[in-house]
């Protein structure tokens, strides 16, 4: 991503850049990998990044969209995604978040319990409703990832185990407001290694034949999404792995004649397009490092903070030798850190700050703690 420096310091700090481009190239290679096999469809993950401008470059792409909340679902359909192509999975919908699916009109609802469809039953019911549903289950398949978003185990709080699987598509089938038609997967994020994809279709091929056993038909198969970017060489690798990420799901799984695969790709869609912007505030000699205080803070950028997540950071305003830094933010908790020992080119006040792939889970997770401002977002064309 090649930044505009002088239009940037004209900007406050902190802020979110995208590019434009970026993201579009990213669209035309999903579609174009995703276009190679019959009945793949792409959702985006709202979650990851619900900036307007970015939302509506994804809708006019053509990609659907994955919810989470009723929020997402007004800001996926304002922002011109198909009402038909909206799934809305959660585990803790609320009445009014399933009556707004339902007056909307949106695909599925990606139920997570059964207490949860008998829910939506009865709401489908006082509406004269019937709602299409899909279960999400835990197949048991560990991602190679960080805990904090593995999400396909037993133990999670996520979907329904492997055992209630058959008993609660029974119960679906004798509601008269709700009707069952697929099952739901996601096994967590940032995952890089295809193995974890090819163990998840080992086990959906497992499962649709014990469902065949029962005489139990799936219209649908969702994987969600999980494929992960590289945060380490973000220019090197702007656009993830998509053939092989969609390669490995017609290879390995064996779908049954006109069902349809579905996909929720959040991180791998936007990561790379954007970039937070700080400004550096201080250099702090300390007694065997240095610390760069910069004005971008966990409320802007969680990430690291909650994850220990990497982003890669560089200062774009200087081109002096490089010299080890603690990047770190101005809100008074210890864990307000970008990065340990980091090799910057030399730093001084007021420097511009690049906190690289942050287009996913940057802008979307931003907090108003320490009653700070939420940062803006800016696409670099508009600049």
């Amino acid at each position: 991503m090649t930044l505009p420096i002088q239009k940037l310091e004209q900007l406050e700090t902190p802020f979110y850049i995208y590019d434009a481009d970026l993201l579009r190239e990213t669209l035309k290679t999903i579609n174009e990998e995703a276009g190679k096999y019959k009945n793949f469809c792409v959702h985006y993950a709202v979650k990851a990044n619900a900036n307007k401008k970015v939302l509506g470059i994804i809708a006019q792409a053509g990609l659907g969209a994955d919810c989470v909340s009723g929020g997402e679902i007004m800001a996926a359909v304002a922002a011109g995604f198909p009402e038909d192509k909206i799934v809305y999975a959660g585990v803790g919908k609320s009445d009014w978040e399933i009556e707004l699916g339902l007056n909307v009109g949106i695909s599925c609802f990606n139920v997570e319990s059964v207490a949860e469809l008998e829910v939506i039953n009865e709401i489908a019911g006082q509406l004269g409703e019937v709602a299409t549903v899909a279960f999400r289950i835990n197949p048991e398949v560990g991602a190679h990832t960080h805990a904090n978003i593995t999400t396909g185990l037993a133990e999670n709080k996520f979907g329904i185990a492997m055992r209630d699987m058959i008993p609660a598509i029974k119960k679906a089938e004798e509601m008269e407001n709700v009707k069952f038609t697929g099952l739901h997967f996601h096994i967590g994020s940032q995952i890089l290694e295809m193995d974890d994809f090819k163990a998840l279709c080992e086990r959906i091929n497992e499962l649709q034949d014990q469902l065949e056993a029962e005489g139990i038909k799936v219209q649908s198969i969702n994987v969600g999404g999980g494929l992960g970017i590289d945060y380490q060489n973000p220019d090197e690798n702007p656009i993830p792995n998509f053939k092989d990420f969609f390669a490995t799901y017609a290879e390995g799984l064996k779908l049954r004649e006109g069902q349809t695969l579905h996909f929720e790709l959040g991180r791998a869609v936007v990561a790379q397009m954007g970039s937070l912007i700080t400004r550096t505030l201080y250099i702090k000699e300390g007694v065997a490092k240095k610390f760069l205080i910069v004005d971008a803070g966990m409320t802007d950028l969680i990430r690291p903070a909650l994850y220990d997540a990497y982003h890669k950071i560089e200062n774009i305003s200087s081109d002096e030798p490089e010299e080890a830094y603690d990047v770190v933010g101005p809100i008074c908790e210890s864990s307000d850190v970008f990065g340990k020992g980091r090799m910057l080119n030399k730093s001084k006040r007021h420097d511009l700050i690049a906190m690289r792939s942050a287009g996913a889970y940057g802008e979307i997770m931003a907090s108003r703690y320490n009653c700070r401002q939420l940062p803006k977002g800016f696409m670099i064309d508009e600049l």
